[in-house]
């Protein structure tokens, strides 16, 4: 071994957990500043593409492509809230896009699997890790979404407990941001600040902005892991994955919903995982029950939405996107043998990625960007 190699092993573990702990940061400013980039190709892109909808499934395709674009579930089922609290939007209408958003969410820890391309052992664990995500609502929206249009279940459910909870019509506030989110996104509007004063307009800023996040968020995830492989070493790692085996998958869940309501952003919970998953540092079985429970958790940043409209529905819509969430979970996770689906298809997606790592450019692109496209020009 060299003096280097032998150097760099003798970092003090509290040295590498500083230094994992910047690197998360790093990741998470590189996940805002891309979420940033795509925003600057034009602020009012999901609201058009939301309300020129008429036909379900096209909705659905459109919740899907929109929370792509932008990046973020959050963003666009709060501009879904918006738009039906205004009475821009039908319920009927809004209930696929909600549905949609859930899908399109997941390509962010799927783009964050792709910095372990390299390294084909990380790239199938992370890769597995990132479409278990896909798979689970893939199905949810599968079963789900043709037994809400037969019976209308689930927003009669959401108007139902809207009622009981009841609301007043003067009720309105923006929800602060989390020290986190303030903290990731203050790096990011210094760089907007800065492309401003050299002169950028917002689709050169645009650009800058997602070229500096794709390459923040690779650097990160490339050192992220080498240090936590270094770090969470034998007994620490069976220790982490012992107390979340024992306390079962609502554990597990319940971590992830509290993760997710402190960032606002799923996105950002099931990313980290990423490179967890791919150090080892978590199982597969693991992790997947946390990624169910920052489904939840990101519904949150709806109903806080649906505070500042003026019409009922908007608390309706932001209902139905909280009760599609735990119908999946109570729908799936209690049956082994369902519950074991989005697993074995992730791993053999994974297996087949590792080997043919052209496939993986061609599954992110075509499932979440041509189906979407091609299903919204022929619906609508």
């Amino acid at each position: 071994m060299t003096d280097e190699a032998t150097t760099r092993r003798n970092i003090p573990v509290r040295v590498r957990v500083i230094l994992v702990l910047f690197l998360l940061y790093l990741f998470l400013v590189g996940v805002k500043a891309l979420e940033s980039g795509i925003k600057g190709f034009g602020e009012d892109f999901t609201d058009s593409l939301f309300s020129g909808v008429s036909n379900p499934i096209a909705g659905l395709f459109v919740g899907i492509l929109a929370t792509v674009l932008v990046q973020s579930s959050s963003v666009s089922t709060a501009t879904i809230v918006g738009l039906v609290g205004a009475g821009t939007l039908s319920v009927p209408l809004a209930v696929p896009m909600i549905m949609g958003a859930n899908i399109g969410t997941t390509v962010t820890n799927t783009l964050a699997s792709l910095g372990y391309l390299r390294r084909s052992s990380e790239f199938r664990k992370a890769f597995a890790g990132a479409t278990m995500h896909d798979f689970f609502n893939l199905m949810a929206v599968a079963v789900l979404l043709p037994l809400e249009l037969a019976t209308k279940f689930l927003s009669k459910s959401a108007e139902a407990l809207a009622g009981f909870l009841g609301r007043s019509s003067n009720v309105g506030f923006e929800a602060p941001d989390s020290p986190i989110k303030a903290a990731v996104k203050a790096p990011v509007k210094l760089l907007e600040n800065i492309f401003e004063s050299l002169g950028a307009g917002d689709t050169l800023m645009g650009i800058l902005l997602l070229v500096m996040g794709l390459a923040f968020i690779f650097l990160a995830l490339a050192y992220i892991t080498r240090n936590m492989k270094l770090v969470v070493a034998g007994n620490i790692e069976r220790s982490m994955n012992a107390v979340l085996a024992k306390g079962g998958g609502v554990t597990a869940m319940a971590i992830g919903l509290i993760m997710t309501v402190s960032v606002q952003s799923s996105s950002i919970t099931t990313s980290v995982l990423i490179p967890m998953i791919a150090a080892g540092v978590l199982t597969l079985s693991n992790a997947y029950p946390i990624t169910l429970g920052a489904n939840v958790g990101t519904t949150v940043t709806a109903l806080l939405a649906s505070l500042a409209t003026e019409r009922p529905e908007g608390l309706v819509i932001a209902l139905v996107h909280t009760l599609f969430n735990i119908s999946g979970i109570l729908l799936f996770y209690p049956i082994p043998q369902l519950r074991r689906i989005p697993l074995f298809l992730a791993q053999k997606l994974a297996a087949v990625a590792e080997v043919r790592k052209s496939l993986v450019i061609v599954y992110v692109i075509g499932a979440f960007v041509l189906v979407p496209v091609i299903g919204i020009l022929i619906l609508q």
